[in-house]
């Protein structure tokens, strides 16, 4: 098995499932968990439309006002990485994998509070879930 390329602050959770799968239960626990689902682009079955191929990719777009509120106050310029997003895919070889970019790579990319933190720590703990 190949892992993914590595990029700084992103992380790559092997998923045991396919990426629609993993998707769909991601987007399960975002909803459990009373945050909410913005958006579910499907990568793959837009590319089918324009004609091209694309393993299956699917990026959720969620999160919850009150957690991000805080962080766009400290700094207006995380609106470009919030709502939070994870990106569930499946590799060249059939593997399936959930990445997310870090908490703690949000909060130093953007100069935020070290106290927001806690406002968007969930992630880690929501990504793993999906992908076991």
């Amino acid at each position: 098995m190949i892992e993914p390329p590595a990029v700084p602050g992103v992380v790559h959770l092997r998923s045991r499932q396919r990426a629609k799968i993993t998707a769909d239960r991601l987007a399960e626990a975002v909803r459990a968990h009373g945050l909410t689902l913005f958006a579910r682009i499907d990568f793959a079955s837009d590319a089918e439309a324009a004609g091209l191929l694309l393993p299956p990719m699917i990026q959720l777009v969620f999160g919850n006002p009150r957690a991000g509120t805080p962080l766009l106050e400290a700094n207006p310029a995380v609106g470009l990485a919030l709502p939070l997003r994870a990106l569930a895919w499946e590799d060249a070889e059939g593997h399936s994998w959930l990445s997310y970019e870090t908490p703690e790579a949000l909060v130093a990319r953007f100069s935020l509070p070290p106290a927001l933190l806690a406002n968007i720590a969930g992630l880690r703990a929501l990504c793993e879930a999906a992908a076991s």
